[in-house]
């Protein structure tokens, strides 16, 4: 049996989405034929989604211009990425004899650093799955019980699971114990 490709892969696979730039500025997205921002390509690059932007009356590819406007567009709503320093560097290096290099080792910084991500976030799935089911809430509940349980028959040794007490002078675990069962009957009637 294959594997089935990730979403990345999935997203590789279709071509870029094609977006033409009007004169008065507007975005159109040829393939939902509507108008877009650039708050919608922002979302698009997130999802891995590619696009080429090109400018409807010459026809030019105007794709890294509009990146560019996305980032200032980002940095301008508080979202800094870019340290002052850097961006000063970055600057400095254009026109200057490392100029050709400065693309490449960016692309490569970045993309290892995308590596580097996702070995962190699987790692983290890995280590974190078994302790927090968050996939499964009924598992989770059902956890939460059999703890809440154990922690109760520890304290009173002749605690049953499920006996609610009768007695008027209920004392603080007798109380949490009832509110226990409580919850544990509510769970049932959810997963029914």
């Amino acid at each position: 049996m294959a594997a089935e490709p990730t979403n990345d892969a999935k997203m590789a696979e279709k071509p870029p989405v094609v977006v033409k730039k009007y004169a008065n500025r507007r975005l159109y997205n040829t393939e939902s034929s509507s108008y877009i921002t650039l708050d919608n390509l922002a979302e698009m690059v997130r999802l891995g989604r590619d696009f080429v932007v090109y400018d409807a009356k010459t026809g030019d590819d105007i794709t890294r211009s509009v990146l560019t406007q996305i980032i200032v567009e980002e940095e301008g709503k508080g979202q800094n990425l870019l340290p002052t320093n850097f961006l000063r560097q970055l600057i400095g290096l254009y026109g200057g004899s490392m100029q050709g290099l400065v693309p490449k080792y960016l692309e490569y910084t970045m993309t290892s650093f995308a590596q580097q991500q996702e070995q962190v976030r699987t790692a983290m799935q890995k280590t974190m799955g078994s302790l927090f089911p968050f996939g499964n809430i009924e598992e989770v509940g059902r956890q939460n019980m059999a703890m809440m349980e154990a922690a109760l028959s520890m304290f009173t040794p002749f605690y049953k699971p499920g006996e609610t007490p009768n007695n008027q002078n209920l004392s603080e675990v007798d109380i949490l114990r009832a509110e226990v069962e409580r919850l544990r009957k509510e769970l049932e009637k959810v997963k029914s």
